[in-house]
Order: structure tokens, then sequence, then C-alpha cells
């Protein structure tokens, strides 16, 4: 067998694992109660395929140098939050996605310049949450219309998340550690959200389901540190997944009162 041949075999493996595992993810959430989808929901479905395949091409040494930049992403990801959640209660889902997308990576440039150590990583997080949950507190309470799920949803995340592993993944040796931690913590689910939310159910209502999102990243923040320093952390999530349930459920609820 060629060495294309075998790269081209490699890399379509990795995808077709990573789109089961997002898949799986995906449906047991749905399925599951609000403790465990809140659970699975907060996975990093992303990221964590992109490390186990980064840690079967490349040493101990890399990995926890891509962990370490991974982790000030995580700071980046809230203020993509809050970018989106502001633009969307009256822009268009193109002006808002674009807008965040835009701060994300110019914030994640930013952050490229800053040599990071765990101490750092750690305190830029804590100061992007007291910066961004009080000002996302507001947008919580939204009338969320009742969501039915189309055929293409999970499809397209899956696809996303595929392309996203196989790109980390095939990049990773020439660009490095650090930039390869950093692409693998783009928050593609988050961004697939913006997508495929917005243009169903309008700005606001999308804003509220992406306000759940930090409480998550905060559990993604705790996972990036133990990859750093072998600990593990744990805690119980709140998931986007858990947050919408809990607003299709307040909706359902005030509907019924009404009649």
């Amino acid at each position: 067998m060629s060495p294309d041949l075998a790269f081209i075999l490699t890399l379509a493996l990795r995808m077709a694992v990573t789109a089961a595992f997002v898949v799986s993810a995906s449906v047991i959430t749905e399925r599951s109660g609000p403790v465990i989808g809140a659970l699975i929901a907060t996975l990093p479905i992303s990221a964590g395929p992109s490390y186990v395949f980064l840690a079967l091409d490349h040493d101990a040494a890399f990995i926890a140098e891509g962990a370490l930049a991974s982790l000030p992403i995580n700071a980046v990801t809230i203020f993509l939050g809050l970018t989106y959640v502001m633009l969307a209660q009256r822009r268009s889902a193109a002006v808002s996605f674009t807008g965040a997308v835009a701060v994300w990576i110019a914030l994640a440039a930013l952050s490229r310049t800053v040599h990071w150590s765990l101490a750092g990583g750690v305190i830029a997080n804590v100061i992007a949450f007291a910066i961004g949950l009080p000002l996302l507190r507001r947008f919580r309470h939204v009338k969320m219309p009742l969501i039915t799920r189309r055929w293409y949803d999970i499809p397209l995340r899956a696809l996303l998340v595929s392309t996203l592993v196989a790109t980390v993944t095939t990049v990773s040796g020439w660009v490095g550690p650090s930039i390869s931690g950093t692409i693998a913590l783009f928050p593609v689910v988050f961004t697939s959200m913006m997508l495929i939310l917005h243009p169903r159910i309008g700005g606001p209502a999308t804003a509220a389901v992406q306000r759940m999102g930090p409480d998550g990243v905060g559990h993604r923040d705790c996972r990036a540190a133990s990859r750093r320093t072998a600990v593990r952390i744990s805690g119980r999530p709140k998931s986007c997944a858990d947050g919408l349930r809990e607003l299709e459920s307040r909706t359902v609820v005030e509907r019924a009162e009404k009649a």
C-alpha cells in the first residue's frame, strides 16, 4: 500500500470514528434525562477526538504543550458567545455568526502572543467568566418556540466536527502543538448551533440557548487543565442541551396554562 493511500484511509477512518462519536452523543443526549444528557452534551466532542488522534501521532510533550495552548482558548470562546448573544438580539444569523467568529479569531491570534503558564491560563478563564456570565445572565429568559429537529442537524454537526478533527490531525506536524491546540478548541458545536437554530427560531431564542454554553465550557476548562497536570477535575455541568430542554419545558407549561 502506498503512503498516500495509507494516509487517506487513516484520515477517513478517523473522521468516521469521530462522526460516529458525535452522532451517538447527540442521540443519547436527546433521549436521556437532563442529568445524563447534560453530562454527555458537555463532552469535548471536537477537542476530545482531536487529542486522542494527536496522541497517536505525537509524544507526551507535544500533547502537554497543545493542552496548555488550548486552555486560554476556552476564555476566548466565552467572548465568542458574548458577541453572538449581543448581536443576535437584533441582527441576522449571518451578521451574528460572522461577528462572533471574527472575535474568536482575533482573540485567539492575540492569545498566541502570550507565553502561557497553567496558572495564567486558569486566571484568564476566571476573568473571562467574571466578565461574561453577569453580562449574559439577562438573556436567559426568552419564550422558546417548540423545536422540531431536522434530518440534517446531526449529520451536519458530525461533518463539521469530523472536518475539524481531520484538519487538526493533518496539519499538526507542520504547525506544531500550540496552533494544533488552538484549532482543536474551535467551538464547532456552538457555531453549528448558531447556524442551525438562528434561522429556525430567531436570534433571541438561539442566544438564550447559547447562554447556557459557558457552564459547559467551564467544565471543559477543567478537562484541559487535567490534561496538563494529570489531575482529574470533576463536577456537574449544565449544558446547552439541558438549557434548551428547560426552555422548551417552560414554554410547554406556559402554553398549557394559557389553554
